[in-house]
């Protein structure tokens, strides 16, 4: 990992504790891949543990996937898990995950963990309630606009790592649609931002995308928000081919093809999670989901 500038010492048995690499004009950026590798984000009081956390956020824009993934977000992930952040904390943590949503950086790391790890902040949200109304909305609000917004739909590169938008833009959605301090009201924003990427022609998901946004599908579909007539309307919006006039009309051109393939694979996979649910409420969505499958050559 001699590729970063300037690494600071790391007293971990002093109140001053610092976890930032300083590079050359002053400014913070990444810590170490050294702190993940040594154990020693498990070494950290209270306090420590506290700032540390905030300073791992410069790390979801590095393309080092050492420092971005497995320590950044794992770290992050694993102590918010084990509620070892305080509201103060998450908080703080909350408004610069929601700017990273309108990252756009040249790399394209930032904006989908910044996703990711606001995700686990709501999460935390859902287990023990510590946002306020104004700002659950807010969060929700950013997460719709965050999915309907990708267009960077690399997933996992070699050498490079994961970016994964649509993955973890839905991940972000599956917490807020669980979470019980929302309303009906919240369910159509969240199949629209669904919706909006269901189905891409510019590329064809191979990164289980499908997966992940069948998972928030059915989610929503367990707070019975909508009756089954809701779900045909729904699931036969996102069927339409239109501009093709059929299906059968998709073979022509790889835009189409790459529609035909991403409806197919997210159909399926909504057959399989909501026919292995135990929720009966998300069981509804059937009566739209099978005309939909059967719509499909």
């Amino acid at each position: 990992m001699g590729r970063h500038p300037l690494l600071c010492l790391l007293f971990l048995g002093s109140a001053a504790v610092s976890l930032s690499v300083i590079a050359a004009d002053g400014g913070h950026i990444c810590p170490p891949a050294a702190l993940a590798a040594a154990g020693q984000t498990d070494a950290l009081d209270d306090a420590q543990r506290q700032q540390a956390a905030l300073a791992l956020l410069d790390c979801l824009g590095s393309p080092d996937p050492a420092l971005r993934d497995e320590l950044a977000y794992s770290t992050l992930a694993r102590w918010m898990r084990a509620g070892q952040l305080t509201p103060e904390t998450l908080r703080a943590l909350r408004g610069p995950l929601l700017a990273g949503l309108q990252s756009e950086d040249a790399d394209g790391f930032r904006a989908p963990f910044a996703a990711l790890v606001l995700s686990e902040v709501v999460r935390v949200d859902r287990v023990t309630p510590y946002l306020d109304g104004a700002e659950r909305h807010a969060t929700l609000d950013a997460a719709v606009d965050y999915l309907r917004g990708v267009r960077d739909y690399r997933g996992f590169i070699d050498g490079e790592g994961w970016r994964h938008g649509v993955a973890h833009g839905a991940d972000l959605l599956l917490q807020l649609a669980l979470n019980p301090a929302l309303e009906r009201a919240a369910a159509m924003p969240i199949l629209d931002a669904v919706a909006a990427q269901v189905a891409p022609s510019s590329t064809a998901y191979r990164f289980g995308e499908e997966g992940r946004l069948a998972r928030v599908v059915v989610a929503v579909a367990s707070r019975g928000w909508l009756d089954e007539s809701g779900w045909q309307d729904w699931f036969a919006k996102i069927a339409d081919p239109a501009p093709l006039s059929s299906w059968n009309d998709a073979f022509g051109s790889e835009a189409s093809l790459n529609r035909l393939h991403n409806l197919r694979a997210f159909l399926l996979a909504m057959h399989v999670r909501a026919a292995g649910s135990d929720s009966e409420a998300a069981k509804a969505v059937m009566g739209g989901l099978r005309p939909a499958i059967d719509s499909i050559p």
